[in-house]
């Protein structure tokens, strides 16, 4: 652990790997199987569990813990696992909590800005360059795609999916999937639009917008079902990155989507 600096009140165990460069603050607890990567900064009472690893330049704010053991019942006491990939930040109070089984694994993507009090539960896996609003909760296995946004005290019913660019309003209930670049919003959540601001900050160009807007429209303003919208897009717009997703996303839906 050469050029790591450890405050003289935190607790690292001798198990416990972490990267050149890498700061610990006062008061924080390191477990064994705990790996970091370089330039990680924990601030201050920060805990760490393993098996666990993350990678560089990770940034863990007060009284955050990640890594600790699942919270699900059926949980057997095995070694379970999680893995976080590079330059996130976790706010104050964060959890993240490792699968429920050995053969399992929570994964945390890059670049994600957690804010104070989420959580992220067990055998979820979620993408990069997300942000996770103040109190934003996953329940077990929920899977985040890339650059979608969770309002603050959004809960998550377990299984469901967020898709890439989605967006969900605040104090929202999710029980279903959120389809990719969509914007859902309440108690139970409905599906308001499109997510046009996320697209336009993220320099989407006006003929690829229009595209998902046109999708939205079939799935949303039009009377048909799953099953007819998909034929729908299929038949009436041509055949994009974007198209292409939404329609994979609709197929694969085991909880059905959020109308």
């Amino acid at each position: 652990m050469s050029d790591v600096q450890i405050h003289p009140t935190a607790i690292v165990d001798p198990g416990a790997e972490l990267g050149a460069g890498t700061s610990v603050g006062p008061y924080c607890v390191i477990g064994p199987g705990v790996v970091l990567g370089s330039n990680c900064w924990l601030q201050n009472h920060v805990t760490l569990c393993g098996p666990m690893k993350g990678g560089a330049k990770n940034k863990f704010y007060a009284y955050c813990s990640i890594g600790q053991q699942t919270q699900d019942l059926k949980y057997g006491g095995e070694p379970t696992y999680l893995e976080i990939g590079d330059e996130n930040t976790f706010r104050e109070f964060v959890t993240v909590n490792r699968s429920t089984a050995a053969e399992g694994k929570t994964r945390v993507g890059n670049n994600g800005n957690f804010l104070a009090y989420s959580h992220i539960g067990h055998d979820c896996t979620v993408g990069d360059h997300v942000v996770f609003s103040n109190n934003g909760t996953l329940a077990g296995h929920v899977q985040v795609g890339d650059h979608a946004v969770m309002g603050g005290l959004t809960a998550v019913h377990q299984f469901c999916r967020i898709g890439r660019f989605a967006i969900t309003g605040g104090c929202s209930k999710i029980v279903q999937d959120v389809p990719p670049f969509m914007i859902a919003d309440g108690n139970p959540a409905e599906i308001r639009g499109v997510n046009l601001i996320g697209l336009e900050r993220k320099h989407y160009p006006p003929e690829r917008v229009k595209l998902i807007k046109e999708a939205f429209r079939l799935i949303y303003r039009s009377k048909y079902n799953r099953r007819q919208a998909i034929e729908a897009i299929q038949k009436e717009l041509p055949e994009t990155e974007e198209t292409i997703e939404i329609i994979h996303f609709l197929e694969t839906s085991e909880r059905g989507i959020i109308r």
